[in-house]
Parts: structure tokens; C-alpha cells; sequence
């Protein structure tokens, strides 16, 4: 299933959210316009690698606990960055609406430190380097969940060579990926997914969004009163 869109719609423009995904573009194009070689070695510098961290937290290093951030605005190719900007995208607008914009912004950043958690706790010694955005969006989709469960998410459902656009509530499209990732789990090395991560970030959002406050929107004005007017008299 791939969405298309929701039918929220958002009141406040998403600052927040087009910041991070203009961010993730920027860092893309930095990337492409790399040799093969020289964006390898990109990726293996700011890349989070389990079992450089596990070296980390016997002897602290600013720039390994740099690469707990920096990992999340590194993508491997033009799908990755597209898969997850789109996510984004579509979610991330109605989540900031509800926290106000730095609200939001650290609801991300705990998302995604929490997937990294979940991602090393699953191999600590693994030394395959982990990039990607989705551990964090993984907590905004769990948000979405927990605040707009009747949603209607428009996808485009295909079955073998037939397709057609749906409307699906979002507590189904959301939990199908949710099931999705636990049933992949087992096998990230052979898909290079990392779905501990996915698994961790989502989590995190489903606990967090329940203690950070909405923000208070003002009730909308009352509709105007129209009140009879005596006729003129000749």
C-alpha cells in the first residue's frame, strides 16, 4: 500500500516539517554529488554503527554521539529519502498542528533517538551502519494513530497487476505497516532494514504522544446574528 494523502486538514502551516524534510533533501544532494567512493565513506562517518557506540560509552566521543543525530538525515538512495519524505509529509502536518512547532520538534528527535536505542539493543556488535529518517517518522505514524485513528488515508492498494485507489482508515493503514515490520524483524540483515529501529521509534511515539500537551485552539466565532429590520414607513 502506498499513501497518497489524508483527508486531515492542517490550521498552521508545518514550519517544522518542511524544515526537516528540506534538510534530509539538502543532505541528499550533498550526497550525489559525491564520488561513489567519498559518499561511502560519508555514510560510514555519520552513520550509526552499533558497535562504534558500544567503544562510545567506555570512552565518551562528541562526534560518535554526533552520529545518533546526524544518521538521521542520511538516506542510501533516491527511494529511501522519497518513501520517507512522503510519510512525512503526509503525517507530520497534523502532529506538529496539535503540539505547536517545538513541541513537535522534540517529539521527533525523541522518536528517533528512541529507534536508535531499540536498533542497538537489537545488535549492539552489529558493524552494518544505520541512516534514515523512518525510526523518527515511525513516531510520528504512531501519533497519528493514537490522535486520528478514523482518518481516511488515500492509497493505492494492488493486488498482482490490479490497483485501485482506496480510502483506508488510518488505524488500518497504520497498523497493517505497524504488523508489517514486526513480521520482517526477524530478517533485517537480508532485507537491510533496520525494523528494530521502525519498531522502537513507533513505540516511543505511542507512549510520548500521551504526555505532551495539545496545544489550545480558540473556539471559533460565533455565526453572525441577523436580526429582522422594520420596514420604512412611507
Amino acid at each position: 500500500m502506498l499513501p497518497l494523502g489524508d483527508e486531515m486538514r492542517s490550521r498552521s502551516t508545518p514550519f517544522v516539517s518542511y524544515a526537516i524534510i528540506a534538510a534530509n533533501v539538502l543532505v541528499f544532494l550533498f550526497q550525489m554529488a559525491l564520488t561513489p567512493r567519498a559518499e561511502s565513506q560519508f555514510i560510514l562517518s555519520y552513520g550509526f554503527i552499533p558497535a562504534r557506540f558500544v567503544d562510545f560509552l567506555s570512552s565518551p566521543s562528541l562526534y560518535v554521539l554526533m552520529t545518533v543525530f546526524s544518521s538521521m538525515f542520511i538516506h542510501a538512495d533516491i527511494l529511501h529519502i522519497l518513501g520517507n519524505m512522503l510519510y512525512l509529509y503526509i503525517f507530520g502536518d497534523n502532529i506538529e498542528d496539535a503540539l505547536g512547532h517545538i513541541q513537535y520538534l522534540f517529539f521527533y528527535i525523541l522518536c528517533g533517538l528512541a529507534a536508535t536505542a531499540a536498533h542497538f539493543v537489537s545488535d549492539p556488535y552489529s558493524t552494518i551502519v544505520a541512516i534514515g529518517a523512518s525510526g523518527a517518522i515511525s513516531g510520528v505514524l504512531a501519533a497519528y494513530f493514537v490522535m486520528y485513528p478514523y482518518a481516511r488515508i488515500r492509497t493505492i492498494v494492488a493486488l498482482g497487476f490490479f490497483w485501485t485507489i482506496s480510502r483506508v482508515p488510518a488505524m488500518f493503514f497504520i497498523g497493517f505497516w505497524f504488523l508489517y515490520q514486526i513480521l520482517y524483524v526477524a530478517t533485517p540483515a537480508i532485507s537491510g532494514v533496520a525494523y528494530w529501529a521502525h519498531i522502537g521509534g513507533f513505540v516511543a511515539g505511542f507512549l510520548l504522544i500521551r504526555l505532551f500537551p495539545r496545544r489550545q485552539r480558540p473556539l471559533p466565532p460565533p455565526p453572525p446574528q441577523y436580526y429582522p429590520v422594520p420596514p420604512y414607513s412611507a
